[in-house]
């Protein structure tokens, strides 16, 4: 239709909003609460513009527009009322942008900044004062930082469908809050971050582990070692100023070199593990009478999710451990053994897209490599240590490179260390929704079949669909398989399972919007043009790896040879695989 914006005719598509059609010939209106496919409650009141003939301002982001509106987004009165609406989040909100996590890269500072807001005009309104919740192993909220966007309650209401958070209170008293106030740590939160990943502010930050990580590497009687996961190499240039999208493997490795990791090891190698044993299982299973569907278990927000809501399916779960907790445990047990070095001196650092894998580190069983050195070190559970010591999101990884003064797009491309940084690229699309289902098929079917693959692209588990599904030839066999990304896509799954109308025998599950490129630890701004990018760069480096199915990787042979033995072995079974209950508070 034709309506006029700024004196100037266009044309925008029927039924989009005002917000939508400003967007569409190149105007931003600014919003703080507004967040395409996430939240649209219209609450902050900073996207108002002037309708010609409307007798108040409107809100751009929920207003349609109508055949012939003329909209002006800069008048006077719109720019007048947009500056006060930011003026009066202004008055509760802390001024401590220096010291402030998101300094540099918060909305609301950006937009006072747009808006030319130089001085703080009006006074507190909010009489009472919120402590920080700190009690999450894996997220910090700061509710003095709110400005009660909303954004956090839609993603994890709409989007993952775990209503941790909400409103609670009126009028001066709302806030955003958790059941009874508990804490964010004694609640059904997945840790996802998801939230953080959205909040416009510093009000929901990841829990930082720099400063102990900082540590660790300045102590010269601890050998600190390094993993790094597959979305990180496709999203830590976009911290460091480059293109969304942009594969920087090989800078990222050189980065982390300079940092100060004894070695940079890759967690695609647990991810080729991972897959062997997967692959296995899953058939084992399927020839054994097993519990079908058998669903992976990489994802630790997706864990938190079934034990929470869905206890009584946990059978359905995948025995496997997560490639981060894969690598850890194989670090100091075969890693440690083969270099002579004591486990208890090794470090294990995880460079995570992920704020859940911070919870995942310190879950009470991922402790596998003490398990296995207690009797032969006569250790005492004094003595514990856990397999991964500290994980770290893309944002804190970037902070560590800003921090150090490293140029990194001046960075050469250095190559992982061996044993442990020998992947695949079946591993690498592990970072993108469908990619654990790509890579198992590709190992189960030679595993089932004793057939070599003709393609070993299986498209149709690829894409940013909800739920996708595929049939699956093995030699007669059809396998019916599913991929869900998102907790809400995954419980649609769980309820036909538990209903008894589940076709399928093996089912992927991603926590995050697009898996893990699009997880709670990367850069801000993350959105479907964003993941998008990423995945390209995930699968490009698929196709232009040398060796492409897990089971084809030599130091996954090897590793089987020299000390695992086999897969789903009593080794494996012991450093790889564990089993998940009810988790209730």
């Amino acid at each position: 239709m034709e309506i006029r914006i700024n004196n100037r005719v266009v044309q925008v598509a029927e039924g989009c909003t005002i917000w939508q059609a400003c967007r569409s010939v190149g105007i931003h209106v600014p919003t703080l609460c507004y967040l395409k496919d996430v939240s649209q409650n219209a609450s902050c009141g900073v996207c108002v513009v002037e309708v010609k003939g409307a007798r108040s301002l409107v809100r751009s982001c929920i207003t349609k527009v109508t055949e012939g509106m003329e909209i002006s987004t800069h008048s006077p009165r719109a720019m007048e009322a947009r500056k006060l609406n930011v003026e009066l989040l202004l008055a509760n909100h802390p001024q401590d942008c220096l010291i402030c996590d998101r300094n540099g890269n918060c909305e609301l500072q950006q937009l006072a900044f747009t808006l030319g807001i130089d001085s703080k005009r009006f006074v507190r309104t909010r009489k009472e004062h919120y402590a920080k919740d700190d009690s999450s192993l894996s997220l910090v909220r700061d509710p003095e930082k709110c400005i009660l966007c909303g954004r956090c309650v839609a993603v994890c209401g709409n989007i993952q469908d775990v209503k941790a958070i909400d409103f609670s209170g009126r009028g001066l008293k709302t806030k955003v809050s958790v059941f009874l106030d508990q804490g964010l740590g004694n609640v059904v939160c997945t840790n996802c971050g998801q939230c953080a990943l959205v909040c416009p502010t510093a009000a929901i930050t990841e829990k930082s582990a720099v400063s102990q990580v900082w540590a660790a590497l300045q102590n010269p009687k601890k050998v600190v070692v390094v993993q790094t996961a597959p979305a990180v190499r496709v999203g830590i240039g976009e911290a460091m100023g480059m293109p969304y999208g942009s594969l920087v493997t090989g800078q990222m490795v050189a980065g982390l070199r300079r940092l100060g990791f004894s070695r940079v090891f890759d967690t695609n190698f647990g991810a080729d593990l991972t897959i062997v044993e997967e692959g296995n299982e899953l058939l084992h299973r399927i020839k054994n009478g097993g519990t079908l569907p058998m669903i992976t278990s990489c994802s630790p927000g997706w864990i938190k999710f079934i034990e929470h809501f869905y206890p009584a399916l946990l059978g359905h779960l995948s025995t496997c451990k997560s490639p981060q907790q894969m690598f850890g445990a194989v670090a100091k047990t075969y890693y440690a053994e083969m270099t002579g070095i004591d486990p208890r001196d090794i470090v294990v650092v995880s460079i995570m897209p992920c704020t859940a894998k911070k919870y995942e580190a310190r879950r009470p069983e991922m402790d596998g490599a003490f398990q296995y050195w207690k009797e032969t070190l006569n250790l005492r559970e004094e003595d514990r240590f856990f397999d991964v010591d500290y994980s770290l999101t893309t944002r804190e990884l970037a902070r560590m490179f800003r921090e150090t003064g490293i140029e990194f797009t001046r960075l050469p491309e250095e190559e992982f260390d061996s044993p442990l940084g020998e992947s695949t690229g079946a591993a690498v699309i592990f970072g993108s929704t469908g990619g654990v289902m790509e890579a198992a098929l590709r190992t189960a079917y030679e595993l089932y079949t004793g057939k070599k693959l003709d393609n070993i692209d299986f498209r149709s588990v690829r894409g940013f669909q909800g739920i996708k599904e595929a049939d699956v030839n093995l030699n007669g066999t059809i396998l019916k398989v599913a991929v869900a990304h998102t907790l809400k896509n995954a419980g649609i799954l769980l309820d036909q399972i538990k209903d008894g109308t589940s076709p399928y025998a093996f089912i992927e599950v991603m926590t995050c919007p697009g898996g893990c490129l699009g997880g709670g630890g990367q850069p801000i701004p993350t959105n479907a043009e964003i993941r998008e990018r990423r995945a390209a760069s995930i699968y490009f480096e698929d196709e232009h790896k040398q060796i492409r199915k897990s089971h084809e990787n030599p130091e996954i042979a090897r590793i089987y040879k020299d000390f695992l033995n086999e897969p789903l072995g009593e080794k494996s079974h012991h450093l790889l695989h564990t089993h998940y209950v009810e988790r209730g508070y």
